[in-house]
C-alpha cells in the first residue's frame, strides 16, 4: 500500500475507481486526463465555501440531519470533505471527518451490518455510507478515529470491521433478492436500477479498497443492469415500471459498466451514447443526483464531452450556491451541498490514486 502522506492528496474513492478501473489506457494517450490542467478558480471557490458550510453545520453527534438512518447523507458529506485532497487526519476538516465516520459506525446494525440503524433509512443510505467507508479505509488513521470520543471501547469498531460488516449486509440482501440486485429495504424481493446502482457502487468501492467481494455477486448485479438496458441505450427503472427518459438511470449504468469492466459490451456503448445525445438535459426533480452521476459517467465515456459539460455545470452551480455556501434541496442543504461538491470533484483528479 502507498504511504499515507501520498494517499491523502488523491481522489475520494468513488472518483478513485473511475480512474483506477477504467481510464488507464487513456492516460497513456493524453496526460491532461491524468494530471488535469489546473483546478479552475471558480471550482475552488464553490468547493471551499461549500466545505465551510458543511463544517459549520455538522451536529455534535457527527451527522448533518439529526435523524437516525441518514448514514447516506453523512457519507456524502464525508466524501465531499475528502474529495479535494485535504489530509483526513490532520487537515482543517479532520475532526469533522472522524466525527462523521464514528456516527456511521455507531449507527450500524451490530448483527446484520446494515448501515443506517435498525428500521430506519434505506438501501440508498446504505450504499452511500458503504462507499464513504470504502474511501476512508486505509486513508483515515484507525488510531486517531476514536480519539476524543466518549464511546466505550466495546462500542467501537475499526473502519475495516465496519466495512466488512457492511459488505456482508449488502451480499445478504442481494442473495435474498429475486433479481440479484437491491431496492429500498434489505428484505426487498424486487429491485430498481437507481437503488441498485448506488449500492453496487458502494460494493465496487469496497472491493477496490481490498475487501473480499465475490465475482459472482458483481456479475449477477451487472446482468441485472444489462437486462434493463434497452437497444437505444436508455435504462429502465424496473421491468414492470418505467418513467421519464431515464437519463440519470442511464448515467448510473454507464458508470457501473465502466467501473465493472464492461466497456466492451453493447450495453455500455449504447448507454454512453445515450447520455451524450442528451448531454444538455437536466433533471429538475433530482438535480444533484443527476449532476453527481453525469459527471462520473461522462468522464468515463468521453473526456472532451465531460470538459464541455463541466464548464456549463460550474457556471450553473455558481448561480445556485447560497451566500452561506450551501445548496438547497428537498433532502436538506447538507445533501445538496455535498452532492454539488462531488459533482465538481473530478476537477481535482490527481494520480497516483489508491493502489492496493
Amino acid at each position: 500500500m502507498m504511504n499515507k502522506r501520498t494517499l491523502v492528496f488523491w481522489f475520494s474513492s468513488f472518483l478513485t475507481m473511475l480512474v483506477t478501473f477504467s481510464i488507464t489506457a487513456a492516460y497513456a494517450q493524453d496526460p491532461t486526463i491524468r494530471y488535469g490542467e489546473g483546478v479552475p478558480a471558480a471550482v475552488r471557490i464553490i468547493n471551499d465555501r461549500g466545505l465551510r458550510y458543511l463544517a459549520d453545520t455538522q451536529l455534535n453527534n457527527g451527522s448533518w440531519s439529526g435523524e437516525p438512518g441518514n448514514a447516506g447523507i453523512t457519507g456524502i458529506c464525508v466524501m465531499a470533505l475528502m474529495a479535494s485532497g485535504e489530509d483526513p487526519d490532520f487537515g482543517p476538516y479532520a475532526t469533522n471527518i472522524r466525527k462523521a465516520l464514528r456516527n456511521i459506525i455507531i449507527n450500524q446494525d451490530n448483527r446484520t451490518g446494515y448501515l443506517g440503524s435498525v428500521g430506519h433509512g434505506s438501501m440508498y443510505h446504505h450504499g452511500f455510507a458503504l462507499l464513504a467507508l470504502s474511501e476512508a479505509y486505509g486513508v483515515v488513521s484507525e488510531r486517531l478515529l476514536w480519539e476524543g470520543s466518549d464511546v466505550l471501547p466495546e462500542g467501537r469498531r475499526t473502519l475495516g470491521q465496519a466495512l466488512e460488516l457492511a459488505v456482508r449486509a449488502t451480499l445478504t440482501a442481494q442473495k435474498e433478492n429475486a433479481w440479484g440486485a437491491w431496492r429500498y429495504s434489505p428484505q426487498s424481493r424486487d429491485a430498481d436500477t437507481t437503488v441498485a446502482g448506488t449500492v453496487l457502487m458502494g460494493l465496487l468501492g469496497a472491493r477496490n479498497a481490498g475487501i473480499e467481494v465475490p465475482n459472482e455477486a458483481i456479475d449477477k448485479a451487472m446482468r441485472f443492469f444489462q437486462s434493463h438496458t434497452m437497444q437505444d441505450g436508455s435504462v429502465m427503472y424496473q421491468m414492470s415500471r418505467n418513467f421519464g427518459d431515464g437519463l440519470t438511470r442511464t448515467a448510473i449504468a454507464t458508470l457501473i459498466y465502466a467501473i465493472g469492466k464492461r466497456k466492451d459490451t453493447l450495453e455500455y456503448k449504447a448507454a454512453s451514447e445515450f447520455i451524450k445525445r442528451r448531454i444538455n438535459s437536466n433533471d429538475a426533480r433530482y438535480p444533484y443526483y443527476h449532476l453527481y452521476y453525469m459527471a462520473q459517467a461522462l468522464f468515463q465515456s468521453d473526456f472532451e464531452a465531460w470538459r464541455a459539460w463541466n464548464r456549463r455545470t460550474i457556471e450553473r452551480l455558481q448561480r445556485m450556491q447560497s451566500d452561506n455556501g450551501s445548496f438547497s434541496s428537498s433532502y436538506g442543504s447538507a445533501y445538496g451541498t455535498g452532492m454539488a461538491i462531488l459533482a465538481l470533484a473530478l476537477n481535482y483528479r490527481l494520480l497516483p490514486v489508491y493502489e492496493r
